[in-house]
């Protein structure tokens, strides 16, 4: 039997997450995810402990030091249409209360930034209240992936718990350019890898399926694709093309206005469309589109899906199942495997803390790096600290901003 700390990861997709974690020193012991393509990958890639099967608060999960987990995003994803009440959103509820009954030492939960604004701040609660109740002292915070190595700009929110004890927080190790309020934080620490680095190495890619290695090869161009893509520049996006080059669903998206009334082009425009990415800088974050609307810096050519789990981190020997759809979706969801270990050396030192405490409480909550906040993500902000408060005090400093 393995004297390594033991791990159950829920919702664990493609497994990024394990991947990380297993690299750091722990034994994932069961996983779970309910869709099937996912369930393949995880289990070519780590063996029989993962099922597959929509959780519930009947679940029977194994006895852990530490549960994992991301549930899944795309109810209130802002990379899609945000839909309230999706099923897909109590979840998080779900994960919540197994975490309480089966009352693992440590627990860590992963979520798209849109998860702290979904629902006024229902899902926030949602997650804090029977954990808190629980006695688990928890760190919620928003963070940029990039300031932890990872060569994109991917803003996460990430939860530590410690039952009893203070879970502590990843410090970050890099510092990032190329992002709204990346300059805030780690300015005296390398570097984050830009693109082109992360990139280097792979050979051409090959003009059709399968690729070398796996899933390295192009999508097959129209001339009208050609020409949009080969007037780009670098950082530049569909909006910068002349208007004879636009896609007619992004005219229809540049001319239509927002729910407000107010006029797009007073808003940021429509939404990208193509981009040609920077290859001085990290990457946009890799979604399950990428393929289809990320432009290489230098190559009158999409990024492959070999190229897009590179920049998720996952190795070039990494095989995904299912359609090519299917292994960018994963991909995209996934939770890059670096990031997976700057988790991993956060359990692993808070797993030697002592429990101390019999209740719970919200030891810190971070929503932004920024020094604005939009209106909804204050009024979830101010939710919060009245709701967690009462009980305890909830200072300026355990709510500052982290810079």
């Amino acid at each position: 039997m393995s004297n390594k700390p033991r791990v159950v990861d829920l919702f664990c997709g493609a497994g990024g997450l394990s991947l990380g974690l297993v690299r750091t020193g722990f034994d994932v012991i069961h996983a779970a995810d309910s869709w099937a393509p996912a369930v393949a990958t995880y289990r070519s890639s780590f063996g029989t402990h993962v099922e597959q099967a929509t959780l519930t608060d009947d679940s029977i999960l194994p006895n852990a030091e530490v549960i994992v987990g991301g549930p899944p995003c795309q109810g209130f994803s802002s990379a899609g249409h945000r839909r309230e009440g999706d099923i897909r959103n109590s979840l998080v509820g779900v994960f919540a209360r197994l975490i309480a009954r089966f009352r693992p030492k440590m627990f860590v939960f992963e979520n798209v930034e849109g998860f702290l604004t979904a629902e006024s701040g229902d899902r926030v609660i949602e997650l804090l209240d029977p954990l808190i109740q629980a006695g688990y002292w928890i760190r919620l915070h928003k963070i940029n992936a990039a300031n932890f190595g990872v060569p994109q700009h991917r803003k996460r929110v990430i939860g530590f718990g410690g039952l009893g004890f203070d879970p502590l927080f990843p410090e970050p190790t890099h510092r990032a350019i190329g992002a709204p309020g990346a300059h805030k934080v780690g300015k005296h620490l390398p570097l984050t890898p830009s693109l082109l680095a992360t990139l280097e190495g792979l050979p051409e890619p090959t003009g059709s399926p399968p690729g070398t290695p796996t899933d390295h090869y192009k999508v097959v161009l129209r001339d009208d694709d050609l020409a949009r893509i080969h007037a780009l520049q670098q950082g530049q996006t569909m909006k910068d093309l002349p208007e004879h080059l636009w896609h007619s669903s992004y005219r229809r998206r540049a001319l239509r206005r927002v729910m407000d009334g107010t006029p797009t082009e007073k808003r940021g425009g429509a939404p990208a469309g193509l981009r040609r990415l920077r290859g001085d800088e990290p990457s946009k974050a890799i979604t399950s589109f990428a393929r289809n609307e990320f432009v290489h810096p230098t190559a009158d050519r999409f990024i492959t899906i070999r190229e897009c789990a590179r920049i998720q981190t996952f190795p070039d020997d990494y095989e995904f199942s299912g359609s090519a759809a299917d292994r960018a979706l994963q991909i995209g969801n996934a939770i890059p495997p670096l990031l997976g270990e700057a988790i991993g050396h956060v359990i692993e030192e808070g797993l030697k803390r002592p429990a101390i405490h019999t209740r719970g409480r919200l030891v810190s909550f971070v929503p932004t790096v920024a020094e604005g906040l939009s209106p909804a993500l204050a009024a979830v902000l101010d939710r919060v600290v009245t709701r967690y408060s009462d009980e305890q005090p909830v200072t300026t400093e355990q709510l500052r901003l982290w810079a």
